[in-house]
């Protein structure tokens, strides 16, 4: 296919460089794309309604703890219980919020189909944000209607598009081959969130394929694998964590730094608390509600009633992380 533009015109635009000296920018603001991009958490009222008061507030706090992009809507901010209208004012609020804010921008258009997609694309399209972002359709059949999705989504987006290798049909793989091919037909195309099994061979092989086609592969999966990610080479992390977005931030800086040991043991202290998520399910509300980023520690998804011997533990482990929080 014939692009509006060639690929050697669009790497000029949003850099080609794949080392940490040598970030890439987003197309709009020059920022880098590259480094610890927080997933959103969506915040509720007391009756449940989205309080669009605090989902602008949390653009502020993360900005504030140094984070490099911000993502919404993704699974992480309750995705599924979103509707169309809540998901369409949510992307306004967000791109009124981040404006003039130093981290990229990427906004969540995926659907259940091609058509859906499209809508929520337009939308975002609008709202120029630096990014979009794309979970597979859960109603593909195969390959081909990956394809369909990712080209159309592609043609229509003036921006980087990210794919998220998880979340699609259960039985429908998107390949590195066909992240790959995407990525040589459209120049907007390979910046992939990587979390889909094998994890750590489609990471290498995609890294591989870095600056061109492939522009940026970053982890996931809450970070928990990201120190050796990062070791790999990859670009830095999309995560749900606005609770620790100034620890993400920080572990960023020491690896930019090259402060292999001090990365290290600030992440083994993150991992105390990333456990708690299956130990004490409510950590992570706990915790917006805690450090002033939320009012409410209410979710759509279920009620959690966290005992006191819960909180004794997670005050416990979250103690070990204070000394690395932004004043």
């Amino acid at each position: 296919m014939k692009t509006a533009y060639t690929r050697r015109s669009w790497l000029a635009t949003v850099g080609s460089a794949a080392v940490l000296s040598r970030p890439a920018a987003s197309a709009a603001l020059g920022k880098p794309m590259q480094g610890a991009f927080i997933i959103l958490s969506t915040p509720y009222t007391s009756s449940k309604a989205i309080d669009y008061e605090d989902l602008a507030g949390e653009v502020d706090f993360l900005d504030w703890c140094g984070v490099q992009g911000l993502v919404w809507p993704q699974n992480s901010s309750e995705l599924p219980y979103l509707t169309k209208q809540e998901r369409m004012r949510g992307m306004d609020v967000l791109a009124k919020a981040a404006r003039g804010k130093g981290p990229v921008l990427v906004l969540g258009v995926q659907g259940e189909d091609t058509e859906e997609m499209l809508e929520y694309a337009s939308q975002a399209e609008k709202l120029a944000p630096d990014a979009v972002i794309a979970i597979p359709p859960r109603k593909a059949k195969s390959l081909d209607d990956y394809r369909e999705y990712f080209r159309a989504l592609c043609k229509l987006a003036k921006r980087p598009v990210f794919i998220q290798t998880s979340g699609g049909a259960p039985a429908v793989v998107p390949s590195v081959e066909l992240i790959v091919e995407l990525a040589k037909e459209f120049p907007n195309f390979g910046y992939v969130k990587e979390e889909h099994d094998p994890l750590i061979p489609r990471m290498k092989a995609l890294v591989a394929q870095r600056p061109d086609p492939v522009k940026r592969v970053f982890g996931a999966n809450f970070g928990v694998p990201w120190l050796y990610q990062m070791r790999l080479g990859c670009d830095g992390v999309i995560t749900g964590g606005a609770m620790y977005a100034d620890i993400y931030a920080r572990l960023w800086s020491l690896h930019v730094q090259n402060k292999s040991e001090e990365k290290r043991e600030l992440f083994a202290k993150l991992l105390l608390m990333l456990n708690l998520d299956q130990e004490i399910p409510g950590t992570r509300l706990y915790l917006l509600k805690k450090r002033g980023i939320f009012k409410t520690a209410i979710s759509r998804q279920r009620d959690y009633q966290l005992t006191p011997d819960e909180i004794a533990e997670i005050e416990y482990r979250f103690e070990g992380l204070k000394p690395y929080l932004k004043a």
